[in-house]
């Protein structure tokens, strides 16, 4: 088997607060390969959005090894860091995190504005990513223009716009209606079965059974996982 796209072995994560210290991550130890659809669920407090915030580089781990693309993480500078962010892992945001003062297509093309693209390679990439999840119509629009899964869409166009190569979506479904959650998770099935790799933050059952492997955090650790 190929080596793994992310590794991570006996990951901890710790959070003071006051005198008070709580262990939010305890030997998470997980792989993921390249063209992987992974669901990570468990209820609220389980540790799911702290995991996800270590892999994609927004928090770091206080013990344990995280390899990317055999590479340990923990070597990297702050810049390298945020080079890697910007340029292998796209995000997907539970509120689309989109800026509101953008339209679509700003709002897709800024991870490129960040790698100081040429302005012309940058507009076709980013109208190829709104094209891609059927937003290029609504390129001028702003997010406020857009209904909820409309704005998904055009988050999901952001995060795949400089072919990273995982996508994290930490519950990229939570504020749509139980239809147009649907809808986006039609578009992450299809957008895996192009064989990008895909790991999917939910506490939605439904939507955990559509992924081909899982992981169920409980209390900061994994206590099962299954393949279909």
């Amino acid at each position: 088997m190929d080596k793994p796209l992310i590794s991570l072995t006996n990951i901890e994560k710790k959070y003071q607060i006051g005198t008070a210290v709580s262990t939010v991550l305890k030997q998470i130890s997980l792989t993921v390969h390249q063209g992987d659809m992974l669901a990570i669920v468990g209820a609220s407090g389980s540790g799911k959005s702290t995991l996800m915030n270590i892999i994609g580089l927004l928090d770091k781990a206080d013990a344990g090894e995280y390899r990317l693309q055999g590479r340990h993480v923990a070597d990297l500078s702050n810049d390298e860091q945020a080079f890697v962010r910007n340029q292998q892992i796209g995000f997907v945001f539970q509120q689309f995190n989109l800026l509101p003062r953008f339209n679509a297509a700003q709002n897709v093309g800024l991870p490129l504005t960040y790698r100081r693209m040429l302005p012309a390679v940058a507009t076709q990439k980013t109208d190829e990513a709104l094209a891609r999840v059927g937003m290029q119509s609504f390129r001028a629009h702003r997010p406020g223009e857009l209904s909820g899964g409309q704005q998904q869409r055009v988050a999901i166009a952001r995060a795949l716009v400089g072919e990273p190569q995982v996508i994290l979506a930490d519950e990229p479904t939570g504020a749509l209606d139980s239809s147009t959650g649907k809808d986006i998770m039609k578009l992450f099935l299809t957008l895996h079965d192009e064989g990008r790799t895909i790991i999917l933050i939910t506490h939605d059952e439904q939507i955990a059974a559509l992924c081909k492997r899982r992981i169920t955090l409980a209390d900061g650790q994994i206590v099962s996982e299954s393949h279909q």
